[in-house]
């Protein structure tokens, strides 16, 4: 048996990935970074190959991560995490830095970033796992905490794209605490569906200050469907 929901007991951070050069740059979020090894300082960085930013990551030949803070606004998270490079400039209004190897950098909600050199790709199928060497990496603000998958899933109430590596299809889930009270609930700006049978805290019981984690939209503009 295989119990997805298991697999969202294991610990991710939150990063944008960026690539390309200051004048085209793209970036996206990603949970799936990691460090490989210690002498030298190296990483691993899993990007689907559906992202305009692999194209960009394959052609530089380097990427920049931008560590996000706890409290990273949804704006930032809904423009790099759920819109193409291929139909927005993204980086439009971005605070970014000119990395040593001329990567762009994002700066907005970032507590701390590396950047570093692609030395070896590896095919996954559906995506491309970069090796990279770190470059260089720098501390940005030391008073936050860093934003994790665990923590945008249960208090931001986020979901991975279709295009990340923990994406599941909702159809999949084992509906644990599915009742016949269970209501769902439409955001008016997106179309995004919050359905208490699948989730861990029920739409009325959210925060006032709740925000869609599509497109940023307020919990008042949802509707009960």
């Amino acid at each position: 048996m295989i119990q997805v929901e298991a697999l969202f007991k294991i610990s991710y951070g939150l990063y944008i990935v960026s690539s390309g050069t200051m004048q085209k740059a793209n970036g996206y979020i990603s949970n799936t970074i990691f460090q490989v090894t210690a002498e030298p300082a190296r990483f691993a960085n899993c990007c689907s190959k559906n992202n305009y930013t692999a194209a960009l990551i394959q052609q530089s030949g380097v990427f920049s991560v931008s560590i996000l803070a706890e409290q990273c606004s949804m704006d930032i998270l809904s423009r790099f995490g759920y819109k193409s490079g291929r139909d927005i400039n993204k980086m439009e209004g971005i605070e970014l830095r000119e990395g040593e190897t001329s990567v762009p950098i994002v700066l907005n909600d970032t507590i701390a970033f590396m950047e570093c050199k692609v030395i070896n790709t590896i095919d996954l199928g559906t995506h491309w796992m970069f090796i990279a060497d770190l470059v260089q990496c720098e501390i940005i603000d030391d008073t936050k905490s860093p934003l994790t998958y665990q923590y945008y899933r249960q208090v931001k109430k986020g979901v991975a794209p279709k295009n990340a590596p923990t994406y599941v299809n909702k159809e999949l889930l084992t509906k644990t605490h599915e009742s016949n009270t269970a209501k769902k609930y439409k955001c008016l700006a997106c179309g995004y569906i919050y359905d208490d049978a699948e989730e861990e805290i029920p739409f009325d019981e959210l925060p006032d200050d709740w925000v869609c984690p599509l497109c940023g939209a307020e919990k008042t503009d949802f509707i009960q469907i």
